[in-house]
């Protein structure tokens, strides 16, 4: 343990992870959480804690008691010291400071995390896969991917998230918030990855390469579905007709033909969709909005997908080929039509 710091008011810290206390006492308390000795027990669900008034704080999980109110927007505490920090946030108070870039904090806690960008410590560790992380957050939301949980719930359509962050994105579909703008064709997105993602259409930029056949994608997880082309990988089946998907999602889509699901609804003529990409196409009928351009004939097409189809007219580009006599087919109906030859199929 170390003696005192110019950390204003809390002047005692803990050598193994950084934290600072203004009492000594409180330090050698914090010691034990590194030491493990858990003597209180939670009847509920068995959690073990250190003292028993960290028990009696663990207990308004179950009982639901928040206490403490904040005074400025009424909202409710499990905890004074939650209650503190929220505080901070109607008094633009950041009091934690980083020595190395000067970024202030509202919390000791994520000034704590912050300075592991600098340091690069990752003490948290996966038990299933070894990968490092700077929070313990960060963790426990790493672990959803290997257990499938996904505690996050959208209350309008029953889809489900492993991250908070990611049902508030996807809520913005149904608020129909879009707080970012393209520069070049003022469409609106929900976040900013969209955004950028949707960029690359009028820049051209394809950063994700095939390592097989060397074609390249504007999305990374694009390429994810196209290297499953190669492979042949079909995990996810339809158990009424089924037909096999790459990715779940493109099942769970799938299956809103099977129970005439629409749970997306135009707000110009009521008409309701599947899903929110035929949604977003939809859409384009009423706005006549055609923001892809051929760049030999300037024809311009409302999918970044008709473009490219449309282009292959011009390349000569064939990418279907029939596996029984070799000819190539620019579009997959072609080939389709043509398959019927070798087949008999009128």
């Amino acid at each position: 343990m170390q003696g005192r710091t110019d950390a204003g008011d809390k002047t005692f810290k803990c050598e193994v992870c950084d934290k600072l206390f203004g009492q000594i006492v409180y330090l050698k308390r914090h010691m034990m959480i590194h030491i493990g000795d858990k003597a209180f027990k939670c009847e509920v669900c068995n959690k073990l804690f250190l003292h028993s008034f960290h028990l009696k704080k663990h207990m308004r999980i179950h009982t639901g008691d928040k206490p403490y109110k904040c005074k400025v927007c009424d909202k409710l505490f499990s905890d004074s010291s939650t209650l503190k920090s929220h505080n901070r946030l109607h008094t633009g108070d950041k009091p934690f400071k980083c020595e190395v870039c000067l970024k202030m904090f509202r919390q000791s806690s994520t000034l704590i995390a912050h300075k592991r960008i600098h340091t690069g410590d990752k003490p948290f560790k996966c038990e299933v896969c070894f990968k490092m992380f700077r929070k313990s957050s960060a963790l426990i939301s790493h672990k959803r991917i290997h257990t499938g949980e996904k505690p996050f719930k959208c209350e309008v359509c029953d889809k489900s998230f492993s991250q908070n962050g990611n049902l508030k994105t996807h809520m913005m579909i149904h608020d129909g918030e879009k707080p970012f703008k393209c520069k070049e064709c003022t469409k609106y997105f929900i976040s900013s990855s969209d955004l950028k993602t949707h960029t690359r259409f009028h820049t051209g930029e394809k950063p994700f390469k095939c390592k097989i056949c060397y074609k390249t994608f504007q999305q990374s997880g694009v390429l994810t579905r196209h290297v499953k082309t190669h492979t042949g990988e079909k995990q996810f089946k339809c158990e009424v007709c089924s037909r096999m998907f790459i990715q779940k999602g493109s099942l769970k889509i799938h299956m809103r033909i099977h129970t005439r699901d629409k749970p997306f609804i135009c707000d110009i003529c009521d008409k309701k969709l599947s899903s929110y990409y035929v949604l977003n196409r939809h859409k384009k009928i009423h706005s006549g909005e055609k923001p892809f351009k051929c760049e030999v004939c300037c024809k311009m097409f409302r999918e970044g997908g008709e473009r490219n189809r449309h282009m292959r007219i011009h390349t000569g580009e064939k990418l279907f080929k029939c596996e029984v006599c070799d000819k190539m087919f620019l579009r997959e109906r072609g080939l389709t039509t043509h398959m019927r030859i070798h087949t008999g199929e009128n």
